[in-house]
Order: C-alpha cells, then structure tokens, then sequence
C-alpha cells in the first residue's frame, strides 16, 4: 500500500500555506497526485432559494465573489505544489459547502490534509468541525496540521496509540506508508490493565509483531497515565519527550442529529495537538 492520490483543503485562511507545503511534501514523497480542492462555500441554488431566508434573494454577484476567492487560492496552492516539485497535482473548484465538497472529494482519495480549527482565525472558525465531520464521515484518514509551529516533514519519529480497538487498527493500517519510512516507531498503550481481554500477556506485542512484518522499526511501551492527567494529554506530553512529528491514532466519535460527539481522547487531541496527527474512523 502507498498513497498515490492526496486531497488538500485550499482556502485564503492563514494557514492553508501551511496546509498544503505538508501535503505537497508528502505527495513529493511518494510521488502521489495532489488535489486541491477549493469550494465557494454556498450553492447557487441556496442563492436563488435564499429570498426564503432573508428580505430577499442575495445578489448573485456576491456569489462570484465567493467562486473569485476560491479560485485565487487554487492558484496559490499550483503555485506552491510547483515549487515543491510536485509532479502531478490538479485544482477543483466548487460550488457549494465546504463540508460536502470535501467529503465528495475524499472518495477519490488515499490521505485528506486537513488544519486543526483556529479559534483565533476568522476563516477557520467559519469552518469549525470539520476535521470531526471529514474524520467521521469520509471513510479515509485525515491529516490533521496544528495551527501553531512548523511541520515541514512528518513520520520521521511517529507515536502510534493502541488501546485494541477497530478505529486504532484502522489508523494504523493507514498509516503504514508513512510508518515503514520512519526512523523511529514508538507504539504506547496506556492502561492496559484497564482493558481485560484486550491485549495479551505483553500489551502491544501483536501489534508490534505486525507492524514488524511491515518491515517498520517498533518499539513498545506500556504506560499508566498519571495521576490528574487524562490519556489525550499524556499522549501529548509522550509526543513531546520522544521528539515525535507525528501521532497515529484512531478517531472516535459519532453523528447525532444536530449534534457531533466526539470522544474524550480525540476531543482533547483535537483542541490541543502539538504535532501533525494521523486519524482514522
């Protein structure tokens, strides 16, 4: 398995340039095709529709505005994959949510990039939840790149977290391009001794025999969270006394009517990730 198809969000937010050198690099590296997709974030149907919301129907110049807007990022981001030395890359453009763009485009693809939700950024903001909905919803795994620091390269120290569970199988699995061209793989499974009939005798062995056969350098640790701190933010403080530049882990979560919820641990990530993070559903 390998990625050969990586689907990135374009937008003018401040850090889609960010957003997309990562995505662009990991495309670079193997030699994957890069899609930008961008979206001017309303239908024109919702335009015409729009006089059942409002006074009256929104002008639809406004609406060209919005497709002007996502059209100028598309240009940065061919500007950017050109300059990474990207060898095939395209541009698709919209219009309609960014959610449902997104989620049309993912279908097609082996690896979505996408930023973690800035509550300091206006244009982020407008987007929040969606990296839950795209983890949720898309069926494939999702890059996710912190809002503050620089992440040029990823993978070369990865954390995997395994509790046994089928969305962590699944992260992992995903994750196994970027795993088997790691330096160093560190598999941690916190409370163990919480989880009966999970893991055997020796908690994560199997998984790191697997992993092993993949031809991926592993090695397991078996960890109690300590007192007063939960297990997203233990992983978060392992990350960053391994020197880790990726964390793979499973997604947890699920769609109410109206509502998202998402797990303990992947809420916590989410809010507070420190370096990029490979998840899966």
């Amino acid at each position: 398995m390998s990625y050969k198809t990586i689907l990135v969000h374009v937008d003018q937010s401040r850090h889609a340039e960010k957003r997309i050198a990562l995505a662009a690099e990991v495309a670079r590296t193997f030699d994957a095709h890069l899609v930008g997709a961008a979206a001017s974030g309303f239908t024109r149907e919702f335009y015409r529709n729009s006089s059942v919301m409002y006074a009256g129907p929104i002008p639809l110049p406004e609406l060209d505005v919005l497709t002007k807007a996502a059209q100028l990022a598309l240009e940065g981001f061919e500007q950017q994959a050109q300059a990474a030395g990207v060898s095939s890359y395209e541009r698709r453009i919209s219009d309609d949510e960014t959610e449902v763009t997104l989620l049309q485009q993912a279908r097609y693809a082996d690896l979505v990039v996408l930023s973690q939700t800035d509550p300091a950024d206006d244009a982020s903001k407008l987007l929040r939840g969606l990296p839950e909905s795209i983890t949720l919803n898309s069926g494939r795994p999702v890059l996710l790149v912190p809002y503050a620091g620089e992440f040029s390269n990823i993978g070369q120290r990865a954390l995997v977290a395994w509790d046994g569970s089928r969305a962590a199988t699944r992260a992992i699995t995903d994750a196994l391009p970027l795993l088997r061209r790691s330096a160093a793989v560190t598999l941690v499974v916190y409370n163990a001794d919480q989880q009966a009939g999970v893991h055997g005798e020796q908690p994560g062995a199997d998984m790191a025999l697997y992993l092993a056969r993949h031809g991926v350098k592993i090695e397991v640790m078996s960890q109690k969270t300590p007192p007063g701190l939960d297990v997203g933010n233990a992983l978060l403080s392992l990350a960053a006394d391994l020197g880790s530049d990726l964390i793979v882990m499973g997604g947890y979560g699920h769609m109410r009517w109206r509502e998202m919820i998402m797990g303990g641990v992947t809420r916590t990530l989410l809010q507070t990730m420190t370096v990029p993070i490979l998840m899966s559903h």
